[in-house]
């Protein structure tokens, strides 16, 4: 396929196509020239910045047949690109570093890591017992790629995982979600790592917080709204929360999150460590590759019409 492709990095030389003329774009203002695009892979930023002139400038796009996404998540998007457009997302890319976030998160939480640091910078002593990964019940809800990466990562620390897709899989030992409420109350940890759709928008609330034991923790790395931010307040410390998204995002200075009891979160960073970039200039360069040679692509999403 010839045409023009607009990416964020340059290729390897060895790699890049000669039929495809590449240019690239970062973010911010967009070239002014953009009537020949033929493939434009969206600048990764945090997706916390919501729609700006990224996604904006697709419309100035009439000849666009593949929109390229280095996210996981894709749902901001779905309303933006013509039916004509192959859209393709960035599957597997975030998976090491999703992650180390969550088993970070985890052990932060377990040992009261946020503690230390505001007693150290105080200067003040106090120790006390803590909690413990080792012979946790993990549940993974969302049990994808990044649900097995994380899987990968708790087993050493000598932890039980119990798998929750959309669907069961009992092949893979995986329940389906409408097995959620029977398995919580069984459950130490709980991590949310599910795309936002409209069956997983609100799908842990006021129901599923009263079902988890007293003092059990909930990690949302997927997206904010997957889990019900005023039902977590409202459990005012007897469950524990550690959240790289939240629900609104960026969350206002006024919001009564930032002083939940037994909240801490991190600002949406969990998938852009130093070990996304150099992947997904890989996965860029072999998908650039493929789309030139007229080959399938991969990560398809929904393929266009």
């Amino acid at each position: 396929m010839g045409g023009r492709a607009l990416v964020q990095w340059e290729q390897n030389r060895d790699n890049a196509p000669d039929s495809l003329h590449v240019d690239l774009y970062a973010g911010g203002p967009a070239p002014a020239e953009l009537e020949d695009v033929t493939f434009y892979q969206v600048p990764y930023v945090p997706s916390t910045q919501g729609v700006d002139e990224r996604l904006d400038i697709i419309g100035r796009m009439p000849e666009l047949r593949v929109l390229q996404l280095v996210s996981a998540g894709y749902e901001q998007v779905l309303d933006l690109v013509p039916d004509h457009v192959t859209l393709c997302n960035g599957r597997g890319l975030h998976d090491a570093s999703t992650a180390e976030h969550t088993l970070a998160l985890i052990l932060a939480a377990q040992r009261e890591l946020p503690r230390w640091a505001i007693d150290q910078r105080e200067r003040r002593w106090t120790p006390s017992p803590q909690r413990s990964l080792a012979d946790s019940r993990v549940m993974i809800v969302g049990y994808g790629s990044i649900g097995r990466a994380i899987e990968r990562r708790l087993l050493p620390f000598e932890t039980e995982v119990v798998r929750v897709a959309g669907r069961a899989r009992p092949d893979e030992d995986v329940h389906g979600v409408d097995e959620l409420h029977a398995l919580l109350p069984e459950v130490d940890v709980v991590v949310l790592v599910t795309p936002l759709t409209e069956a997983t928008r609100g799908l842990f609330g006021r129901r599923e917080f009263s079902l988890l034991r007293d003092d059990a923790l909930v990690v949302n790395v997927g997206r904010g709204p997957v889990l019900d931010t005023e039902a977590l307040i409202a459990e005012n410390g007897r469950i524990r929360a550690a959240l790289d998204v939240t629900d609104p995002e960026p969350l206002p200075v006024e919001h009564p999150l930032w002083e939940a009891p037994g909240v801490y979160f991190t600002p949406h960073v969990a998938g852009g460590s130093a070990a996304f970039y150099p992947r997904a200039r890989a996965f860029m360069d072999e998908q650039l590759a493929r789309w030139a040679k007229g080959e399938a692509l991969s990560n398809v999403v929904r393929p266009g019409r």
